[in-house]
């Protein structure tokens, strides 16, 4: 038995020895691997592991995260309340809490087929790029649709119609491995019912998105453009090559286009811009930045709801309140990878090389000397992301361009700790959508630039996959 088990890690390792001979060849774990925020990373992996502050954050610095973390996870409510912090929500809302779409500042997912509200949960919308609105593409990057806006938002507050209700239904679509066997992946099919202002655009593009981690989002925030528009590449006759481009989105604090970062399409600039649009299209919420409420010129009971501005016309959240939530939402740390070492574990990542996934998943970057929080600065990161748009191919595609991405285009979503979501959320759904049921599915759903890295897993067998997904489950 003994001399069984000195065998295996050889065993292993040899699962990945049957691709490409110019992929790295990983036999242990690189330095510092595990702890994929560099300094900032916590030693977590419970329920809570995406909810602790940088594990560098002086304890000065503690109690601003710990408010910035109350304004993000307690109930807005609608205005006027004796709660005068937290009122003004709506009139139109997809939800009353941040925390409500970011379960336990984890992963949202599509909704139940009974469920009253999609929650965490948003669908997108617009009408076809055209010149005459080329400005209004510039500042907000879509044109919205014209009667329901650039969201639907499912609940309203009482006197005012919500927009609409939001169901998925699924067809099956069958994918088999080169071994024989057969996996069943899941098409969605978004049906929006119950319309409260008439019927839509009849060129309405719609995009489900469900919402995203929140871990190490200050430390992305913290790349410099330069590292990130170094992985760009030129435009190449090869349709099947990996082309990396960037989104350049507007910024409403310096009235410019600047390069874009987050969000599922790379479109917004930066933490603070994400989290105003949040509270004002998620919520219902204005700030300083987006003093007005989501209410298009057809609705007019929404116009005419109340707010929760104050009495000299402040906004319902307040720059201090913007402030902590920005704090809190920069400060969000990365937990410590698991069984970096393990030989399963460096098979898999072997494999990963050998698909090509890093062409696009980049393993590391080092964040900027001026990051905007000290303890993010000159830190060693693993996000697994460039951060950039790829053409994932026809099977994902929204059809809906935003800004400088087209209706095929997606931003690499950072993987790190992705092997927490079921620990986290509840649930192991994946992609923009929520579509893939786990990680392999969402691994099977990568077409257009990744479509060689798919092919290349549907080579593998068995026990290669599930190597791949032992090395992705420890992210």
């Amino acid at each position: 038995m003994f001399r069984a088990l000195l065998y295996l890690p050889a065993a292993l390792m040899a699962l990945s020895l049957t691709a490409c001979d110019d992929a790295p060849r990983f036999t242990k774990a690189e330095p510092g691997e595990s702890r994929a925020g560099g300094a900032a990373t916590v030693n977590k992996r419970d329920q809570n592991a995406f909810s602790l502050p940088s594990a560098n954050l002086a304890p000065t610095r503690r109690l601003d995260f710990s408010v910035g973390n109350s304004f993000f996870r307690n109930p807005w409510v609608i205005a006027p309340s004796t709660t005068t912090a937290r009122d003004g929500l709506g009139p139109l809302f997809n939800t009353n809490a941040c925390q409500n779409c970011h379960i336990k500042d984890g992963r949202g997912h599509p909704p139940l087929p009974d469920a009253p509200n999609a929650v965490s949960m948003l669908v997108r919308l617009s009408i076809p790029d055209a010149q005459p609105y080329a400005k209004l593409i510039e500042q907000i990057g879509v044109v919205p649709e014209p009667v329901y806006g650039g969201q639907l938002q499912d609940m309203a507050v009482p006197g005012v119609a919500p927009e609409g209700k939001v169901r998925v239904d699924y067809t099956p679509v069958n994918v088999r491995f080169k071994d024989g066997t057969l996996v069943e992946l899941r098409k969605p099919d978004l049906q929006i019912t119950q319309l409260g202002y008439g019927p839509m655009h009849p060129d309405t593009r719609f995009s489900a998105r469900i919402a995203p981690p929140m871990i190490g989002l200050g430390l992305l925030e913290a790349i410099s453009d330069v590292d990130i528009l170094r992985n760009t590449n030129p435009k190449t006759a090869d349709e099947d090559a990996i082309v990396g481009r960037a989104n350049w989105v507007w910024d409403d604090a310096q009235n410019k286009t600047v390069l874009g970062r987050f969000g599922w399409k790379a479109g917004q600039p930066n933490l603070n811009q994400q989290n105003v649009h949040a509270f004002s299209g998620d919520m219902g919420l204005t700030t300083s930045l987006r003093p007005f409420d989501d209410c298009t010129d057809a609705q007019v009971a929404c116009k005419q709801a109340p707010n929760g501005n104050g009495p000299e016309g402040e906004p319902e959240v307040s720059d201090n309140i913007l402030r902590l939530v920005l704090f809190y939402t920069r400060n969000l740390a990365v937990p410590a990878r698991r069984d970096v070492d393990t030989p399963q574990v460096l098979a898999g990542k072997n494999l990963f090389y050998q698909a090509g996934c890093q062409g696009c998943h980049k393993p590391t970057f080092t964040t900027a000397a001026n990051a905007a929080e000290p303890e993010l600065a000159n830190q060693l990161i693993r996000p697994y992301s460039d951060l950039l748009l790829h053409d994932m191919g026809e099977g994902l595609a929204d059809n809906r361009s935003e800004f400088k991405a087209t209706g095929r285009d997606w931003r690499t979503p950072p993987l790190w700790g992705i092997g927490l979501t079921q620990t986290v959320s509840g649930h192991t759904q994946f992609l923009h959508d929520g579509r893939a049921r786990n990680l392999l599915e969402a691994v099977l759903w990568h077409g257009g630039e990744a479509q060689a890295a798919q092919q290349h897993v549907l080579s593998f067998n068995a026990e290669q996959r599930a190597a791949l997904l032992a090395f992705l489950n420890s992210l």
